[in-house]
Formats: C-alpha cells, structure tokens, sequence
C-alpha cells in the first residue's frame, strides 16, 4: 500500500518534501476514512450487479487505478491497454472511465455514437477559467453549444478569416526573422557561436499571433504582452495539474490543502479582471463615433457583432470563447512547432530535403508568401508526420457518455468519462509501417487529411467535437516553420550530436518537449 501510495504522489508531481509527506499523511487519512464508513467501491459493486461492464485491471481501494498511471498518461494508458486489452473500464479516483485503443472503437465512439459521447466532463480548473465551461471546448452538447460552434466555424476561424490575419502572421514571423538575423550578425562580428533558445522564439511567436488574432495589437505588446502571457502559461499549468475534486469529490477539500484552489482562485480573478479591461474597450471602440470603420478586426470584434443575432452571448460567454483560443490554440501549435524543429534537427537528411523544396517554391523572392505554402507537398508532409508520433493531445480531449449504451457488447453507463489514445492508435502496426521512425515520405500521395475521417489518424479528434480550429492552427505551424527553413540553416551547439538530440516528453495541458531546443542558425542567402 505504501508504494503504491508513493507511486500516486510521484504521479501528482509534488514539489517539495513537506507536501510530499503532507499528501501522504492525508491519503492514509483517507483510507481509514474510507474503510470506516464503507464505501469501498460500494457504488462499483452496486453498479457490476447492473451493467455488464468492460473488464478492468486490478484496482486499489479508494484511489482505484491512479497509482497505474505515470507522469505521462498516454504511454502509461499504452502499456496498460497492451496488458489488459483495447477496452477497459478505469477507475481513476471515484471517476468511472473507459479507455479505448482501437481504430474500430475510435469510430464507433467518434462516428456511430458521436451524439451520445458528444458531452465533455468538467474539470475543476475548467469550470474557473472558461466561466462555468460556457465556452465552445467544454459546453455540454445542445442548442447552446450548436450556436457557439456555428459561430466560431462560420465567423470566427472559417478559412476565410484565417486568411484575413495573413498580415498578422507575416508582420510576427517577418520580426522574427530580424532578430535572429540580428543574433547571427552579432556573433560573427563576436567570433562567437550564436545559440538560442528556440523553443522559447516558437512559443513567443505563437502566442503573439494569436493574442494579436484574438485581442488585438496592443494586447500583445509590452507590458500588456507580459503579464497576459504569464496568466496564461499559470493557466495551462493549472488545467493540465491534478485536483482531487476531478478524481476524488469525497475529499475535494483537499484541494484547499494542497493549495490548489487558492492558485485556481487568484488566477481566475486575475484573469478576468484582464478579459474584462480588454471586452470593454472594445464596447468602447464599437460605440465611438471616431472609431476608425477601417480597423482590422480581431475575434472579441467579431463575437461582439455576433450578439446582435445571438442574444445568448453575453459578456461572460465571450471571455470564455476567447480563453478556448488560447488554451485550445496556443499551447497545442506551439508544442507542434517544436517538436517538427527537434525532429527535422534530429534527422538532418529531412531538414534538407524540406529546406530544398521551400527554397525552390519561393526562390529568390524577399518573402515567403502563404500562396507559396500551397505548394509544398514535402513541408505538409512534415508536419502530418510530426502530428501522427506526436499529438499535443495524445489521448484527445476526453468525452462523457449522455446516456446508457454499449461498446462492443459491454454496458456503458451514464456519466462515463471516455478516453481515446490516439498516441497509441497512430502506432498501430495495421495501420503504420515501423509506427517509431519519423519518417514524412510515408504521407506522400496519401489522402489522409486532418479532418479525422480516417480513425487511424485522429490528431484533433473527429465528430462533432473534432477541433474547430485546424485551419487556424496549421495555417500558423506551416508558414512558420517554412519560415526557419528557408531563412536559417541549422545545427547544434558545438559537442552535441545531432541524433542523440533529447526528445524526453514533458506532461502539461499538452505533451512538450521536456527540455528545450538549444540551437544554433545559420543566415541562409537566396
């Protein structure tokens, strides 16, 4: 019991040796708590003598089967659906969850019964920060959410909009690429080597973009830039951190212990304060007579003019629609971007090839322009491999049973949390040849698509809750990656091996790299 128990706190990621001891203290609390009122798994016992439920791996009293889990999910999700079979029931906490690794279910789940899984569960973090989940991510399946969805497709990030923020990708990457310029010129004036940091460039880059998108200029500046940045990376951290409300509600009070609550609580008030600074000027904006007719619009422009038709959108609705861009779009593409630089760096014979494609398409012109992306097969190529061996969301964003139905001739109840690993199913030897290797050419004259009509390729899921956001999202990682392609050679630092580049995974609201890129450009000349 106490190894196990060790094993669950290692999978929280305690930080320090008095929360370390605390937790532990308060967990065995708990098993006596537990034993003495009797509620071992009572509920499981009632509901077995109903539902002729997937089987399940051993589980332990109380906590069921989170000490099972590592730090990271989707590969202890892997081995345990390798062990126990491709559909199992889960209890992780007191939350009954089933997890699938199969194509055949991916579509039976995603495509045959998309209606009864289209609901998604609340997490304590979600219902802070996207207002009660009245956003387009997490609102139950409904009128409502069928408004919020039609408007985000049809306005918000439809492939025409996409294109209308051309200019803001163009101005952020162009920026970009001076100041590497600026740093390679530096360095050779200095006879020194020019290494930087660029996971971090990616991750600037990106959340610029999409603050300009989403807010507006002048939220991606200065003072502003910074501190919205920073609610916003405390955000990712806290979605993707574990709360005993999600997993065990019998004790939710923990959460005050450990300090959970008091960070979601500052952070959430800070936020909004933010959102609702930045929703009033634009009011402001909309109802001044001076008020350029010419202005770029940004998406808080366009949810405003959306509430003329759609009297359900009101001022807390858009800050959560907003909040959905950020959590939903910025981390997922910037985690993308990076790993396609680590792998490209990591198998340079690739890089080249790519190199050699963008720098035909666009030849000696001064600018990549999006029109030229069209043409490069290779680089899309790319970037499909890089989604299939590294999703951002490995085991998707996960689902909630509506109803009672069934999954293989197994009973699944109500209120069951779904998991679909796609990390395990784009690994699947049927479907993928050596599923390991980064290998791009393995999508050439290959219709697959992001689109999730073929469930053995499911990066942003499918069905009515497949990411809405696609075009947005691959817009940004294919232009900016052309980008560090064409302008830029580039190497490790002196000493490093460009094969033995560390690819060590990271867990966070998505899966990153855990260390970041250290790499070294090189100014390419047309």
């Amino acid at each position: 019991m106490v190894h196990q128990l060790l094993q669950l706190l290692q999978c929280l990621e305690v930080s320090n040796f008095y929360s370390i001891l605390s937790s532990f203290l308060v967990l065995v609390l708990c098993f006596f708590i537990f034993k003495v009122h009797g509620v071992w798994w009572s509920s499981s016992r009632t509901s077995k003598s109903h539902y002729n439920l997937p089987p399940s791996p051993p589980t332990f009293p109380v906590i069921g089967n989170l000490h099972q889990l590592g730090t990271l999910a989707h590969r202890s999700f892997d081995a345990i659906s390798h062990k126990y079979g491709p559909l199992l029931l889960l209890k992780l906490g007191q939350s009954r969850t089933v997890l699938v690794s199969t194509v055949e279910l991916a579509t039976e789940i995603m495509k045959n019964q998309d209606i009864v899984f289209a609901n998604r569960p609340f997490t304590t973090a979600a219902k802070a920060y996207l207002y009660g989940c009245i956003d387009i991510g997490f609102a139950p399946y409904g009128e409502y959410w069928t408004q919020v969805r039609r408007i985000c497709v049809q306005e918000m990030l439809s492939n025409k909009r996409v294109q209308s923020f051309n200019y803001v990708r163009v101005e952020e990457i162009d920026t970009v690429v001076k100041k590497i310029t600026s740093t390679c010129a530096a360095a050779t004036v200095a006879g020194v080597e020019n290494v930087i940091n660029l996971s971090q460039i990616i991750l600037t880059i990106n959340n610029r973009i999409i603050s300009r998108c989403a807010l507006g200029p002048k939220y991606a500046e200065g003072l502003h830039e910074s501190r919205f940045g920073e609610l916003c990376r405390e955000v990712m951290q806290l979605m993707g951190a574990f709360s005993f409300a999600d997993y065990l509600p019998s004790v939710k009070w923990l959460d005050n212990f450990t300090g959970f609550n008091h960070k979601i609580s500052r952070t959430s008030r800070d936020l909004n304060i933010f959102l609702d600074k930045v929703v009033d000027e634009h009011f402001l904006l909309h109802k001044s007579p001076d008020s350029d007719p010419n202005r770029k619009l940004d998406l808080i422009d366009i949810l405003i003019f959306a509430q003329k038709d759609n009297p359900n959108i009101g001022r807390d609705n858009i800050k959560a629609i907003i909040m959905d861009m950020f959590v939903g779009g910025s981390e997922t593409s910037a985690t993308t971007m990076e790993w396609t630089m680590a792998e490209l760096i990591k198998n340079p014979e690739v890089m080249k090839k790519a190199q050699d494609e963008i720098r035909r398409i666009v030849g000696k012109k001064a600018k990549i322009e999006e029109s030229d992306i069209i043409q490069m097969d290779y680089l899309k190529c790319v970037v499909k491999e890089i989604l299939r061996i590294h999703p951002a969301i490995p085991t998707l964003v996960p689902r909630l049973s509506s109803k009672d139905t069934k999954l293989q001739g197994y009973d699944i109840p109500a209120n069951t949390v779904i998991y679909i690993n796609a990390w395990t199913i784009h690994r699947n030897t049927k479907y993928w040849d050596n599923p390991e290797e980064f290998r791009p050419e393995r999508f050439i004259n290959n219709p697959l698509d992001f689109k999730g009509q073929e469930f053995h390729y499911i990066p942003f899921g499918s069905g009515r809750r497949g990411c809405p956001g696609i075009a947005f999202g691959t817009t940004s990682i294919e232009f900016t990656i052309a980008n560090l392609l064409y302008w830029f050679d580039w190497d490790v630092p002196a000493g490093q091996n460009m094969e033995k580049l560390d690819m060590t995974e990271a867990i966070g609201l998505t899966v990153n790299k855990k260390l970041p890129i250290y790499a070294v450009p090189t100014l390419y000349s047309p």
